[in-house]
């Protein structure tokens, strides 16, 4: 998407000092997190809040993707679509069922209508419905609720950044994607 405010990702040589630990780590690796180095604090404190989003939600990995693959289509974020089509399918969601997720919640399996449902409360409320809160707690339990909203916001803000920046797809998902289309 073209931007009046381009933000480079950062290249190695120009990667900030204060946050070098975090090159050969999760920052290194992605686009976002190079844009995000622009600001070194930011990406310091965020550290810890996407280690638990990415790796201990208590929502599991399979569903967690449905989450942020409709937050990033809710976003109308081309990055992080593209990137958690990838991983999406690392986690085994078939190309349908991630097509899925971008049509109306009443057209997709039960558990993943709840999520998108939720996600576009969110979006559309700044709330869950106490029937849509309750409905993630009996299957996910308390924290599930609260790990859905978080991981909301975690991802807005993100495609915030990037729809902002118009950080690029990282050549190694734009070339598997190019290799293996979304088919559905």
């Amino acid at each position: 998407m073209p931007t009046d405010f381009p933000l480079a990702p950062l290249s190695n040589d120009d990667w900030p000092q204060d946050v070098s630990d975090l090159l050969t780590g999760f920052a290194g690796g992605l686009n976002v997190y190079r844009t995000m180095a622009h600001h070194p604090d930011l990406l310091r404190a965020w550290a810890g809040l996407r280690e638990h989003i990415v790796n201990r939600s208590a929502l599991g990995r399979e569903m967690l993707e449905v989450v942020i693959l409709r937050t990033g289509h809710r976003l109308g974020s081309d990055y992080e679509w593209q990137q958690h089509v990838q991983r999406a399918r690392k986690y085994g969601l078939s190309d349908a069922r991630i097509l899925s997720v971008r049509r109306a919640p009443n057209t997709m399996e039960p558990e993943d209508a709840l999520l998108a449902t939720a996600v576009d409360e969110l979006f559309d409320k700044a709330r869950l419905s106490t029937s849509t809160a309750t409905a993630i707690e009996a299957r996910f339990g308390t924290t599930g609720v609260i790990d859905l909203m978080a991981t909301v916001g975690f991802y807005s803000t993100l495609g915030f950044i990037l729809n902002t920046a118009g950080t690029p797809l990282d050549d190694d998902i734009a070339a598997e994607l190019a290799e293996n289309p979304l088919e559905g």
